[in-house]
């Protein structure tokens, strides 16, 4: 079993920065091997969306909405992988979380609140 515990959300102005950041529990191994991870989005009424996703060998992909913007990272020493998000806008407004596909398996974080608002 994995726990992924997601991090680094608050209040932010608009044109203002955000690092998140997502620690699996286990090993080093174990997380090299969930592959991809991914960070999505969801407001309330409607379906949760990708934001973007890594794999362990660093190739990544950015929805359109946030690229130029967002940057997803991870660092498989550290178990954790990132999301710096820059020039917020107040659609980035979301609970953001974090997923990890193992396998057959998929785990998620519990969420952190990014609100964008001045």
């Amino acid at each position: 079993q994995v726990q992924l515990v997601e991090s680094g959300g608050g209040l932010v102005q608009p044109g203002g920065s955000l690092r998140l950041s997502c620690e699996a529990s286990g090993s080093v191994w174990t997380f090299i091997s969930i592959n991809p991870m991914s960070w999505y989005r969801q407001v309330p009424g409607k379906e949760r969306e990708l934001v973007a996703s890594i794999r362990s060998d660093g190739t990544s992909n950015h929805a359109v909405s946030v690229r130029g913007r967002f940057t997803i990272s991870r660092d498989n020493a550290k178990r954790t992988v990132y999301l710096q998000m820059n020039s917020l806008t107040p659609e980035d407004t979301a609970v953001y979380y974090c997923r990890g596909q193992f396998g057959s398996k998929d785990y998620w974080g519990q969420g952190t609140q990014v609100t964008v608002s001045s």
